[in-house]
C-alpha cells in the first residue's frame, strides 16, 4: 500500500518519538544518582532547576562548555562508548575548576542521524559517572534525532558545566610572582585532545588498533577517559592560596599554561620532572611528529598544572598525592615576558 495514501509520520522521515522517550527512562536512575544539594525539580522539565548551595556570601557562577572532539570517531570505530561521557564532563568541569570554582551542575547534548539506545544509554550512563566523579548534578540535556545529519552510527557530544566560587577566591593568576613553583598532575593519557593528529598517525603508520601497549591495547590506551581533578583540588583549596591552575587540553602544555601567566613572568618547566607515558612516545615515533608540536598538540603526561608559592609547595604534594594524585614539581616561574619554556 503507498504509504503517501495513509499520511507520512515523524517515524517514516526517520525520527523514532517512542524509542526517544524509552531512553529518558532509562536516563533519569543516572540522572539521580548524580543528585546534589541545590536541585531543584525533576529529570525531563523545559528547563533544570538549581539553587546556590548556602553560605556563599558572594557567589560567583562560573560556566564552560566543550566536546570530545574526534575521540568519537575512534570510540564508534572500536564500539567503547562506556568512557567518552567521561571524557565529556572532565574537559567542563576541569575548565570550570581552573578559577577555583566548585563544579555544580552539569547539561549534556547527544546528537545522532538515528537513536541507538544501547549506545546512547551507554555513553549517557559514562556522562553520569563523570559528574559523579566531579560531584556535579547530571540536571538536564537533550537527545536529538536528526537523520541525514549524520552518517550511520555517528553521533556528537557536548557538554555544559556550571560552577560557583566565593568571589573573593577567584584564582585568575594576577597573584604569580617569579619565584612561585609549577606542580603538574599526571594524565591519564591523551584525554581529549590531539586526536585528529592521533588518528591520521593511525592512518600512515597502519596501525592496528590491537597492538599491545604497554600492557594493554593501543585502542585502550586511546580511549582512556579524561582524569577528572575536581576532588584532589577540592581537598587542596582549603589549606593552600593557589596563585593559578592551568587544565592542559587543546594547545598544550605552552598554550594553556601561557594563558594564566601575568605580564613580567614567564614558566620554566624541566620535562625530566615528570614521566611521559609510553602512547606519547609511541605517537611521536609512528608520526615522526617534532618535539614541539607533540608539546603544543598533547598534555604530554601532566593534566593539570597548578602554581603556588615555594612555601607551599610540600603542603600542596602532600594533599595531592593523599587525594591519590601522581603530583610532581615540574618547573617554577621567572621574570620575562608572558610565554611557556619546557627544556
Amino acid at each position: 500500500m503507498n504509504t503517501l495514501n495513509q499520511g507520512l509520520t515523524y517515524k517514516d522521515a526517520g525520527v523514532d518519538i517512542d524509542r526517544g522517550e524509552a531512553l529518558v527512562d532509562i536516563i533519569k536512575p543516572v540522572a539521580a544518582s548524580t543528585r546534589r544539594p541545590g536541585w531543584l525539580g525533576n529529570l525531563g522539565g523545559f528547563g533544570a532547576l538549581f539553587e546556590v548551595p548556602d553560605g556563599y556570601q558572594h557567589p560567583v557562577l562560573v560556566s564552560g562548555t566543550d566536546g570530545v572532539g574526534t575521540k568519537l570517531k575512534l570510540a564508534i570505530e572500536c564500539k567503547q562508548h562506556e568512557g567518552i561521557g567521561i571524557d565529556l564532563v572532565a574537559m567542563c568541569a576541569n575548565d570550570v575548576l581552573v578559577q577555583g570554582a566548585e563544579p555544580l551542575f552539569f547539561l549534556d547534548y547527544f546528537a545522532t542521524g538515528k537513536l541507538e539506545s544501547n549506545i546512547a544509554a551507554a555513553v549517557i550512563t559514562s556522562i553520569g559517572e563523570g559528574c559523579r566523579q566531579a560531584g556535579a548534578a547530571l540536571i538536564g540535556g537533550e537527545t536529538a534525532e536528526m537523520p541525514g545529519m549524520y552518517a550511520e552510527g555517528d553521533y556528537d557530544l557536548a557538554g555544559f558545566c556550571v560552577g560557583v566560587v566565593e568571589k573573593h577566591r577567584l584564582i585568575d593568576g594576577l597573584s604569580i610572582t617569579p619565584g612561585d613553583t609549577l606542580i603538574g598532575l599526571a594524565s591519564s593519557g591523551p584525554h581529549a585532545n590531539g586526536y585528529s593528529l592521533i588518528r591520521r598517525t593511525l592512518q600512515v603508520s597502519n596501525a592496528r588498533l590491537d597492538t599491545p601497549l604497554d600492557s594493554r591495547t593501543l585502542a585502550d590506551a586511546l580511549l582512556t577517559p579524561t582524569r577528572i581533578y575536581v576532588q584532589s583540588i577540592l581537598k587542596l583549596l582549603p589549606s593552600v592560596q593557589i596563585h593559578a591552575m592551568a587544565h592542559i587540553t587543546g594547545g598544550g602544555l605552552p598554550g594553556n599554561i601561557k594563558r594564566v601567566l601575568p605580564v613580567g613572568c614567564k614558566a620554566i618547566l624541566d620535562s625530566n620532572c615528570w614521566h611521559r607515558p609510553a602512547i606519547f612516545d609511541w605517537l611521536q615515533q609512528q608520526g615522526n611528529i617534532a618535539e614541539q608540536e607533540m608539546l603544543r598538540t598533547f598534555n604530554c603526561g601532566l593534566g593539570f598544572v597548578i602554581v603556588v608559592h615555594p612555601n607551599a609547595t610540600e603542603v600542596t604534594l602532600d594533599i595531592l598525592r593523599d587525594a591519590g594524585e601522581a603530583a610532581m614539581v615540574v618547573g617554577q616561574i621567572e621574570p620575562g615576558t608572558s610565554e611557556v619554556v619546557i627544556h
